[in-house]
């Protein structure tokens, strides 16, 4: 797999392009793919739930854990795209490829231990928080997450190549690799959830292979650009060794991203035992809102994909004002489209609900939540930038420090004493609360970063 280097005397684009381009030349590719991705999680549920509303469920109480897999994947995958843009930033073109076979290593070690889980944990997993609830819903959701868990390779392989692509600044190739994993998914889903085209009908089975299909089509896509396309990076199998100080380098940055993602993964958890107490459609409704969260919040993630690879490059490169620059235009693009995502939540969340088959206890539930939990978005726009901030600089702890504090110091603590005081409509009032401490959080630690790091880069071009 290796080859040679063509471009080390070139200047990398993420140094010389013109800055509100170049987000945007890094960063439309990736929103792009993960609102297809976004979508394919909406189309996905919207099929389960014209099976059942046990079905789902059992689909909704597995986030948890699938949120824990992919935490894992995109966390490690955060901290190989930080040094990695770092490193291309300083011309140390050698430990480029160093880094980037670890963090091939890492994706694979990921996997097994979610072979393990998969095989051993997800019976337990679901029992404890089915409780008394139909027992038809633990089965369907040990069904599901076992063949999630277990075919996770792909998902692996789809989430550290796309790191090594976006990276390089070739966010095309990564935006292609998702949407076209996703497209295969959603064409995969009717047929494999409901028998057809002379398929046997498989229902929440049939979603998960679909599910798992996508990841694989996907990582094979991301590993042929890398090979093909990704010039600056050189992969070697034969002559990879394990390094530990890039491994430590790594999860410097990507553990605390995984950490703040496997925090989202307990908060779900303990969300879902608070709202089992009320009844299954309250959980139900709780996923669908995830589902329908990620639309607006996914390009979201992928504008803070394309952020950090500039961050990182103008960093390592001396390029101050371009690094400001930076962050100010995606601020910018992220309230916009958060406010987009507000005025959605608070207009038409009858016609949200009704895509999943919503009955009429769903509706009574779920519309006052909607417009409740939407609120938050009209903060969650700068929380999320600022963590991006953090983890290109190397400052992954910050994120953690919010992220810990608004999920399990503030969101959980405060929706079980609001079911106790005020009910299950009381509940979701816990999420524009712990949002509102999340941005005072990011605001104080942005302006520690801009003190301590940013301000004292040198500037050698600016442009």
């Amino acid at each position: 797999m290796s080859r040679e280097i063509d471009t080390k005397t070139q200047e990398n684009k993420m140094g010389v392009m013109p800055v509100n381009k170049l987000l945007l030349n890094m960063s439309l590719p990736m929103m792009i793919s993960m609102l297809v991705q976004a979508l394919y999680n909406i189309v996905d549920s919207i099929f389960v739930a014209k099976l059942s509303e046990n079905a789902l469920t059992a689909v909704s109480l597995a986030f948890p854990l699938q949120t824990l897999l992919i935490a894992l994947g995109t966390g490690t995958g955060v901290g190989v795209n930080s040094l990695l843009s770092k490193q291309l930033g300083e011309k140390n073109y050698k430990q480029v490829s160093v880094t980037a076979m670890n963090g091939i290593f890492l994706a694979v070690m990921s996997y097994i231990v979610f072979v393990i889980i998969g095989i051993v944990g997800v019976r337990p997993f679901y029992v404890s928080q089915v409780k008394d609830a139909d027992p038809e819903i633990l089965t369907l959701g040990v069904q599901y997450l076992t063949i999630v868990c277990v075919c996770s390779f792909g998902l692996y392989a789809q989430l550290i190549f796309e790191k090594l692509l976006q990276s390089t600044g070739k966010t095309l190739y990564s935006m292609i690799t998702q949407a076209v994993g996703a497209v295969t998914n959603i064409i995969l889903d009717p047929i494999l959830i409901f028998g057809l085209l002379g398929m046997p009908k498989l229902g929440v089975a049939g979603a998960a292979i679909a599910t798992v299909i996508g990841q694989i089509v996907g990582g094979t896509l991301g590993l042929y650009f890398n090979i093909r396309k990704n010039r600056e990076i050189k992969l070697s199998v034969k002559t990879f060794r394990p390094d530990v100080r890039t491994i430590a380098n790594i999860y410097k940055v990507g553990v605390p991203s995984i950490i703040m993602q496997a925090i989202g993964s307990v908060m779900t958890y303990g969300m879902n035992m608070i709202l089992i107490t009320f009844s299954s459609t309250a959980t139900a409704v709780f996923g669908v809102y995830f589902k329908l969260q990620s639309f607006f919040f996914m390009p979201v993630f992928g504008l803070n994909n394309g952020l950090i690879p500039i961050v990182a490059y103008n960093y390592g490169a001396g390029k101050r004002s371009r690094l400001i620059k930076a962050i100010k235009c995606s601020l910018v693009y992220a309230f916009a489209l958060l406010f987009v995502g507000f005025a959605v939540f608070e207009t038409i969340p009858e016609r949200l609900l009704g895509m999943f088959e919503a009955s009429e206890e769903m509706l009574t539930i779920g519309v006052p939540a909607l417009r409740v939990i939407g609120i938050h978005f009209l903060v969650a726009w700068f929380c999320i930038i600022a963590s991006s901030v953090f983890q290109a600089l190397g400052n992954g702890v910050y994120s953690l420090i919010v992220s810990v504090a608004r999920q399990l110091v503030v969101l959980l603590p405060v929706a079980f004493i609001l079911a106790k005081l005020g009910g299950l409509h009381a509940v979701w009032w816990a999420f524009p609360i712990a949002e509102v401490m999340s941005f005072c959080g990011s605001a104080l630690f942005m302006i520690l970063i801009n003190k301590k790091v940013i301000q004292n880069i040198p500037d050698n071009v600016i442009s």
